[in-house]
């Protein structure tokens, strides 16, 4: 037997059906943060004669936190590519073989140039005259920056570069492998505090700070959710329902 509904019994029970449906955030579509958590109103890129391009894996680029997009939006001129093998990547290798720039990676390991540890003439001696510096970031986890950089035949040949973190990392909201594990803005603003001057950036008035003071509000607003998430979470497991506190009866012990 079919049971005809009327219009106005059809609109209701949609509405009520819409009522009833999960609501999801709203996320904004740069940062992919959700809109009360937005960091894009505190960015205003900044001029940076070291060119930054950031590969950022997939799955980190599903992360809301990520710091390489971060750095990305925070920097004029930057490149921010998503993949995971770069082998025959036609942008990659364009900008590798760009004759104005020469291509460096930023990676730690025995293979790696300690920027930290090299004298001002060894600096110098890592850029060549007349060219411009071009650093590639990878933005993964450890092991699937690793597995990046084995896979992509071209980055791979790149020369290398890292430095030695002089502080920890103030990442306080994802947990480091180690203290001195810096996030890519992180390493990023080191790297620049390192080679900038090299590349006439004007180290002194330090227009690179904004990195690191995007990142630490972004960093703060997430503890400060966590902290509201831990508080709620205790007066419900440890309030039972009727009981009263002492200053919800105002009275004086």
């Amino acid at each position: 037997m079919i049971v005809s509904m009327n219009t106005h019994d059809y609109f209701k029970k949609r509405e009520e059906i819409k009522a009833q449906a999960p609501k999801y955030r709203t996320l904004c579509s740069t940062c992919i943060q959700p809109d009360f958590s937005c960091y894009c109103k505190n960015i205003k890129p900044i001029e940076c004669p070291v060119n930054f391009v950031i590969l950022i894996h997939p799955i980190e680029a599903k992360r809301r936190i990520a710091t390489g997009r971060m750095s990305h939006l925070c920097l004029k001129g930057s490149h921010l590519i998503k993949g995971q093998n770069f082998t025959d990547h036609p942008q990659i290798d364009e900008l590798i073989a760009d004759p104005e720039y020469h291509s460096v990676i930023l990676y730690p390991g025995v293979q790696s140039v300690n920027v930290s540890q090299i004298s001002e003439s060894e600096r110098k001696d890592l850029i060549f005259k007349d060219k411009k510096l071009r650093i590639f970031v990878i933005d993964g986890t450890w092991a699937t920056a690793r597995r990046m950089v084995r896979q992509s035949q071209n980055i791979n040949k790149l020369p290398r570069i890292c430095f030695t973190p002089v502080t920890p990392s103030n990442f306080r909201v994802r947990k480091q492998p180690a203290a001195h594990c810096y996030s890519t803005i992180e390493a990023i603003h080191h790297t620049i505090d390192l080679l900038g001057n090299y590349q006439n950036f004007n180290l002194s008035q330090r227009p690179h700070d904004h990195l690191l003071e995007v990142f630490d509000g972004m960093v703060e607003r997430q503890l400060s959710f966590l902290s509201e998430v831990k508080l709620n979470l205790r007066e419900a497991n440890y309030r039972r329902e009727g009981q009263l506190r002492k200053r919800d009866l105002d009275i004086t012990p």
